[in-house]
């Protein structure tokens, strides 16, 4: 039996998430479907994160083991002719037997796209979060730069699914204004329940002088969810990069040409 992993990309809109739920379309789901009907059995496609509702990937990975014929680089053709238009299997490669798309990931990059502007864009209402106040990005920068290390982030994520610990390493967390677009990049060996929702959240409370970009780390050592920022709305985040070794790690490591722009 093969184990094939996917490269994708998907405009989460229309789905509550990548993981299955009862009777609400998710992206699991439909990428599976799409699977039995190429390889012909059914097969579990294992996600490498669980991406919330309206939440988007421009870099995702997933793996499934099935007995199918088609060769790798066909896979995405294949695939592709029977996914709705949101949702997009850019590349695909064999892998071991041991491969997991959640398990063998080395680290995860998300960003989140605030429009800081007093008008909204229609054209991407479900792709940036709004955001008419003014934001102050000098205190945002020094607010990121605070979350960077090993800490407990309790204190900045959602009751959800219970983890052994919450303690993650943030290699980087990085926030940048062009014109009146800000950018966060956020990139960790892990990532709690809308954890960056609301590191995000804690940068802009930090911008309105609520809290001070310094105190952040005593903030978390608190691990209270009430003295951090607001979780901020789904349609700014995406995944945007994910890292492996071996066959999966070149794979997601290949450029693509439709990276968005906004």
């Amino acid at each position: 039996m093969r184990n094939v992993a996917l490269r994708l990309r998907y405009d989460g809109s229309d789905y509550h998430g990548w993981q299955r739920q009862a009777g609400l379309p998710t992206v699991q789901q439909t990428v599976e479907e799409a699977v039995e009907k190429v390889c012909g059995v059914k097969a579990h496609v294992t996600g490498c994160g669980r991406t919330d509702a309206g939440v988007h990937a421009l870099s995702y990975c997933a793996n499934f083991r099935a007995d199918c014929t088609i060769p790798a680089d066909r896979v995405p053709l294949a695939l592709n002719a029977r996914l709705p238009g949101d949702i997009s299997v850019t590349a695909a490669c064999d892998v071991g037997e041991s491969f997991n798309a959640i398990g063998s990931c080395i680290k995860k990059e998300y960003i989140y796209r605030i429009l800081n502007s007093r008008i909204p864009d229609p054209f991407l209402d479900k792709r940036v979060c709004f955001f008419p106040s003014p934001l102050d990005i000098d205190a945002m920068k020094r607010a990121a730069a605070a979350f960077v290390g090993t800490h407990d982030f309790a204190a900045v994520r959602s009751v959800g699914t219970p983890t052994k610990t919450t303690v993650r390493t943030v290699y980087w967390c990085e926030a940048e204004r062009e014109g009146s677009y800000i950018t966060v990049r956020v990139c960790a060996d892990g990532f709690l329940y809308n954890m960056v929702r609301a590191m995000v959240g804690t940068m802009v409370y930090a911008s309105y002088g609520k809290l001070i970009p310094e105190d952040i780390p005593a903030l978390l050592e608190t691990r209270d969810r009430r003295l951090t920022g607001p979780t901020m709305p789904p349609q700014g985040l995406y995944m945007n990069r994910v890292w492996y070794d071996g066959p999966a790690g070149g794979m997601m490591a290949e450029p693509f040409g439709g990276e968005l722009r906004v």
